[in-house]
């Protein structure tokens, strides 16, 4: 199947599921063609069936905002036609799903008819597409789709509450390769960000509000107590300057590391002891997922889709969003000596191999058939 992927390229859970997906496919036979303003930051390499086609927004001075969203539904009209793509899936409702759906219409017009998939990862949804000048688009969109799916139970129940939507949704779970996840790296490397008598504390994320690392810090700072360790923060965001004066006022910023957007993460995971998303709202915790393929317990809120994932008691911890004593508490318990560090790191990658990217891709074929059988 010629597959159209339409996706953010940029370091997002949303981004990062729909590059891996078009990887995932083009092992399986399938042909995939990615279209977006630049290539994917985890789409390495082209080859015989990954494509990357971009979408170049013309800079008029008549235009205050540049409308992307015309220029993508123009080049998917294009890309279709030239390269006979059988099936669009797009992800992240804003402004993909409406792209989308006018790429359809223009194409319907010269007797082509494409389905269309349309995948919901989270603020799409709960935050940017339920603000009131977003949701009669973004409703008519999902409901205008072939098929709609969601990254966990959690998003379709907050989708279905949030917007008049008379589609199915279909749960399709956000997955990894764990076999990429398999240890490459010597103990050695872990000297340069702690010492052996310390424990690794890691949260990456893009260091927004609703991530809460103020949170990570207190958490942090209770553990350190206790326990010699250091914490790696990985990612950039609009609090990360707020979150490093918090560090310096409880004078523990030589024992936290910021490390900015990485492209070593699986190295950092590699080393880490404990993994920290103590968020407001996760609509999944692809974060998480990563952390226990890396054999890294994780520490959590019990929110959105978190305990779809992170199993309470067996690959961590969930616990109240803001409850960060009862979260430090958990992370001593794991923490506390290395049996007890060892038993949740085993069980923290057996928790994660359900996801694993032979499990749910065949799950997002079964999808396009489904959407095909729609328009035939």
């Amino acid at each position: 199947m010629k597959i159209a992927i339409v996706c953010y390229p940029t370091f997002g859970g949303s981004g990062v599921v729909a590059t891996e997906l078009g990887i995932a496919l083009a092992e399986r036979g399938h042909e995939i063609h990615f279209i977006t303003y630049k290539q994917p930051v985890r789409l390495e390499l082209l080859s015989r069936n990954i494509h990357f086609h971009e979408v170049s927004v013309p800079d008029y001075a008549l235009f205050h905002y540049q409308p992307y969203e015309l220029a993508l539904s123009s080049k998917l009209v294009d890309m279709v036609k030239l390269h006979k793509i059988d099936l669009m899936h797009v992800h992240y409702a804003i402004p993909h799903a409406y792209a989308g759906y006018m790429a359809k219409k223009m194409l319907a017009e010269e007797n082509i008819f494409i389905p269309m998939v349309t995948t919901l990862h989270g603020t799409d949804i709960t935050l940017v597409g339920n603000h009131p000048f977003y949701k009669p688009a973004v409703t008519f969109s999902i409901n205008n789709s072939d098929v709609v799916t969601s990254v966990s139970a959690s998003l379709k129940e907050d989708t279905l509450r949030l917007f008049d939507i008379r589609k199915d949704i279909h749960v399709v779970p956000n997955f990894i390769d764990i076999e990429k996840y398999n240890n490459p790296y010597t103990d050695c490397q872990r000297d340069l960000m702690a010492t052996k008598d310390e424990r690794i504390i890691t949260h990456i994320s893009n260091i927004r509000a609703v991530k809460r690392v103020p949170d990570v810090i207190e958490i942090f700072d209770r553990i350190q107590k206790e326990i010699p360790s250091k914490l790696l923060i990985v990612g950039e965001g609009p609090e990360k300057e707020a979150c490093e004066r918090l560090c310096a006022s409880k004078g523990i910023q030589n024992k936290v590391l910021f490390l900015g957007n990485s492209s070593e993460v699986d190295k950092i995971l590699c080393f880490s002891d404990l993994f920290l998303l103590p968020s407001e709202k996760e609509s999944f915790g692809l974060a998480a997922l990563e952390a226990m393929a890396s054999s890294v317990p994780v520490i959590s809120s019990n929110t959105g889709g978190l305990p779809e994932v992170n199993q309470h008691g067996v690959s961590g911890f969930l616990s109240e969003v803001g409850n960060v004593d009862e979260m430090a508490q958990n992370a001593l318990l794991i923490l506390k000596d290395d049996t007890s560090l060892s038993t949740f790191k085993r069980q923290a990658r057996e928790a994660a191999i359900k996801f694993d990217t032979k499990n749910i891709v065949p799950l997002y074929e079964a999808v396009y058939e489904k959407a095909s059988n729609k328009v035939t």
